[in-house]
């Protein structure tokens, strides 16, 4: 495809998305690797989504919590895969106006709920393991329902402006997006206006949405490690650890992640563009990969769920 210069006075109606603008040849290399990395998410988060549907034994407010996370995943992996695969495949490289600040909306929103998603897990973990007596009476269907609620409402309404602020600006310096996907600081770079608001606002927000829930992650399974030191019954320790073990293994890896992309970015004049692009895209598919694999694996009742279904499609052949 031919790409028409990155220079018009012109109002924007479409964007044309660069995959690894220093080294294109990347895409052809990768496109194996994200094809058959998509698939896996789609898979083990829709198994994981029907077997907890099918499974009464499941229907458990931790259970629930983890089928809310695996939508999300679901979202953030549909909103960002297929238009990488698009490109690497089919060189369909341009994005409508409309579409690119509906992609940026829902990467930022989408990953402010998941992080708000493992912070309400924790505390799920923090009540079971610090309060098993009251966990029946905290820990209900209608708490989930309220954390949903809140998982959604906070998370919108503090990153809706966030794309508002990038749709308002002049793109008059251009319509090439060096990137995979729209991303605020991508977009922003091809504006002739002054972008300080849109970048400090996304800056608070980023910091104050993602840094306090780890916050409170941190300090919930600090409360957690506190409790456990103090259990000396034989065997006990070892399992009132091993019930917080998948969901720790997560939020390391969901944490680790994203302090990777914030110091790549931070030194984004010492390491080639391509990195940072890279390490997004590993984001939006491993992530939505592993949470599923990882509960399936170390869940004995996720995996009793899994054979159930197995054997009821076995039944249907």
């Amino acid at each position: 495809m031919t790409l028409p210069s990155n220079h018009s006075t012109s109002p924007v109606s479409e964007f044309f998305l660069i995959c690894f603008p220093n080294f294109q040849s990347w895409q052809h290399w990768l496109s194996l690797p994200f094809s058959l990395l998509f698939l896996l998410a789609m898979l083990a988060n829709a198994t994981l989504l029907i077997t907890i549907y099918l499974e009464a034994s499941l229907h458990q407010p931790l259970y629930h919590l983890l089928s809310l996370l695996s939508l999300l995943d679901i979202v953030l992996c549909l909103t960002v895969i297929p238009k990488v695969l698009a490109i690497f495949w089919f060189d369909f490289r341009s994005i409508s106006f409309p579409a690119c600040f509906l992609q940026m909306y829902i990467m930022n929103s989408f990953l402010a709920m998941e992080s708000c998603t493992f912070m309400i897990m924790a505390y799920d973990r923090y009540v079971a393991i610090c309060k098993p007596l009251q966990y029946s009476s905290i820990i209900t269907d209608q708490f989930v329902a309220r954390a949903a609620i809140f998982v959604v409402a906070r998370n919108d309404l503090l990153t809706m402006p966030i794309p508002i602020l990038s749709s308002r600006l002049r793109y008059c310096a251009g319509h090439i997006i060096k990137n995979c996907i729209c991303t605020n600081v991508s977009v922003s770079k091809l504006s002739c206006d002054d972008t300080t608001l849109n970048q400090h606002y996304q800056f608070v927000i980023g910091w104050t949405l993602l840094g306090s829930d780890l916050i409170l992650i941190v300090l919930s399974y600090f409360f957690i490690l506190k409790t456990v030191l103090r259990i000396k019954a034989e065997g006990a320790m070892a399992k009132a650890l091993g019930t917080c073990g998948s969901h720790f293994i997560l939020i390391l890896f969901f944490t680790t992640v994203l302090l990777v992309l914030l110091i790549t970015n931070l030194a984004s004049k010492r390491i080639p563009p391509d990195i940072p692009i890279l390490l997004n895209i590993l984001h939006h598919l491993i992530t939505p990969a592993l949470n599923p694999i990882v509960y399936g694996v170390r869940t004995k009742e996720i995996k009793q769920g899994i054979q159930n279904l197995l054997r009821r499609l076995k039944e249907i052949k």
